[in-house]
């Protein structure tokens, strides 16, 4: 048997533009994508028999509905040219991030699985090949494949590279609730008319002059519907987070901090039964591809 196993790396929306609605029923997006050190791992390994999916979450499907089942289906569809679904394999995820939180754990999940298996399957895709065929799976794959801190256009399939912010400690609160992606930008389309954007956010001193003008389209339209999570956006602030914003369409609540110690303290102060508080890093584009290079 050969395997493979890697880091699936969340993510956190660091802004969210929705600029409007496309002809194919999704919105046009500007996004700036940031890799965190917190991360899933994929173990993908050869073996006899049909696909199988195993999980340590219940919560998460292990069947063609999992983006990793998906993933695995497109890529061998397109080096095999059948359309029967792959066998020989076993995907095991270890499962750090949550579902329906705005971090991406399953679009880095399906992500890691193209390049896993386009390791074991020795098919010498480039990145370029493996992001169009990740775009298909899902809009966030592409980035997923890239890393560090990144510009998302279009659906936020469309990555362009930024120069890297500054190492920075992130506090991640999700509290005991999901919010789909459908619903969160139903809520938007809502209310979309009318909204004023907010006030320009306070950010450390050796970011980029464009890190002031941080929002997310989602959030106002979320919180309506969740005021929790207005609430602890607010107790990040109150903790001294120098931004604290909903990531994605949430639930999860993000906050920055320069100092390890005060985003350890918070992450501990702010727990509370039944969700996930974690103290995280962002991770620069090159760390992020020498974990990868290197699996855990």
């Amino acid at each position: 048997m050969a395997s493979v196993s890697l880091p699936a790396f969340a993510k956190i929306n660091m802004d969210l533009r929705v600029l409007g609605t496309r002809a194919d029923g999704y919105h046009d997006l500007r996004t700036i994508f940031q890799s965190l050190a917190l991360f899933d791992k994929v173990t993908v390994t050869t073996r006899r028999g049909a696909i199988a999916i195993t999980c340590d979450d219940v919560d998460v499907p292990t069947d063609r509905r999992n983006l990793v089942w998906k993933a695995a289906s497109m890529l061998h569809r397109v080096s095999t040219g059948k359309t029967s679904e792959p066998s020989g394999i076993t995907i095991d995820l270890r499962k750090r991030i949550p579902s329906q939180a705005g971090l991406g754990g399953g679009s880095a999940d399906a992500a890691v699985t193209l390049i896993a298996l386009n390791k074991l399957w020795k098919l010498n895709f480039d990145l370029t090949t493996l992001s169009r065929l990740g775009a298909r799976i899902g809009a966030d794959v592409p980035f997923f494949l890239v890393g560090g801190t990144a510009l998302g256009l279009g659906r936020g399939d469309d990555i362009y590279p930024l120069t890297d912010l500054p190492t920075t400690h992130v506090v991640i609160l999700r509290p005991g609730f999901g919010v789909s992606s459908a619903d969160a930008y139903t809520w938007f389309d809502e209310e979309r008319r009318g909204r004023r954007a907010p006030a320009p956010r306070l950010t450390p001193p050796d970011w980029p002059a464009w890190a002031a003008t941080l929002r997310n389209d989602l959030e106002l339209p979320v919180i309506k519907h969740h005021p929790a999570i207005g609430r602890i956006r607010q107790s990040l602030v109150d903790a001294g987070a120098a931004v604290a914003a909903m990531s994605g369409s949430g639930s999860a609540v993000f906050g920055l901090f320069e100092r390890a110690d005060a985003a350890r303290r918070t992450a501990r102060d702010l727990a509370r039964p039944g969700w996930m508080a974690v103290h995280t890093r962002t991770l620069s584009r090159r760390e992020f591809a020498r974990r990868l290079a290197a699996p855990p």
